[in-house]
């Protein structure tokens, strides 16, 4: 069995892992993964009660108990590298042995739920809608760097996106992946299905144009008019098919939810959306304490 140097995991000298601070014991079985570090806070506060509180640079972690089930809510940060940073070591946490530095026999499945926002690109989903990534879309090329890619990706559909678009052979290679089926059903009924495109930016990899135009400054009308049996690319996010890539990879289960802030057709913005964000939240509370 292969023992992992300490090079490749890195834990500190007080037993919890290199970014996040978290030891084993105060991981729980489900995760709630924010962006901004403030969120953790909002989130945590309505839980029945809290065991611990750590933090370290942009990661702020509380494990707690809402209506009795027991959560961790974390903050990544922005973008797709904290993604990998914080599934990696979510993992590590539930299925290395640290004393060995070997994996554990017996795997620990994670919940990892990312409560998110976003901006839509179609017309009919409004600002304050809840939109459930039945499929991410991956423009970050990370997946692409791991062995298994292409087995839990869906490469037909892949293949008729870069056609579509005519993709550019200097991006990354787009990849198309999954949320786990149990949560699309446990959240269907309180959400809109749909498939989020995760960017490696803000600006222009999303088709925002302030000074430096876009190659493409048609791209996202493309990715607008996309139809694949019916199914339409309905917003952008940032973080989500590292997520759902890295969770197949590893065996968890994965899925990204955001609320609506941004209609980009439109070209309309809502900047006071914590009232929408917050009321995401306690819908997700809610469904994932229902989980048997």
């Amino acid at each position: 069995m292969r023992t992992i140097p300490s090079s490749e995991l890195i834990i500190n000298d007080d037993g919890s892992i290199f970014h996040l601070h978290l030891k084993p014991e105060q991981l729980a079985d489900i995760v709630i993964l924010v962006g901004d570090p403030g969120r953790v806070a909002m989130v945590a506060s309505f839980f029945d009660k809290q065991e611990c509180s750590v933090s370290n640079r942009e990661f702020n972690t509380v494990t707690g108990t809402y209506k009795g089930k027991r959560m961790t809510v974390l903050s990544t940060g922005i973008g797709i590298g904290n993604i990998d940073i914080s599934v990696t070591e979510l993992d590590a946490l539930a299925n290395v042995d640290f004393a060995t530095r070997q994996e554990k026999t017996e795997k620990r499945q994670l919940t990892l739920v990312r409560l998110g926002t976003s901006g839509a690109l179609q017309p009919d989903i409004k600002v304050g809608d809840f939109v459930f990534a039945r499929t991410s879309v991956g423009f970050d090329g990370l997946l692409n760097y791991y062995k298994g890619r292409n087995e839990v990706c869906d490469l037909e559909i892949e293949r008729a996106f870069m056609q579509h678009v005519g993709w550019n052979e200097l991006l990354p290679k787009p990849y198309f992946i999954d949320a786990d089926r149990s949560l699309l059903e446990l959240f269907r009924d309180t959400t809109t299905e749909g498939i989020t495109i995760a960017a490696p930016g803000f600006y222009g990899p999303q088709g925002r144009w302030v000074r430096l135009e876009p190659a493409d400054a048609r791209l996202n009308e493309k990715i607008e008019s996309f139809d694949y049996h019916g199914r339409r690319i309905t917003n952008f996010e940032m973080e989500g098919s590292a997520l759902a890539g890295l969770a197949a990879l590893m065996g968890h289960k994965a899925a990204t939810i955001c609320t609506i802030i941004a209609q980009r057709v439109a070209l309309d913005v809502e900047t006071d959306y914590k009232p929408f964000v917050k009321k995401m939240v306690q819908m997700a509370l809610d469904k994932l304490a229902s989980i048997a």
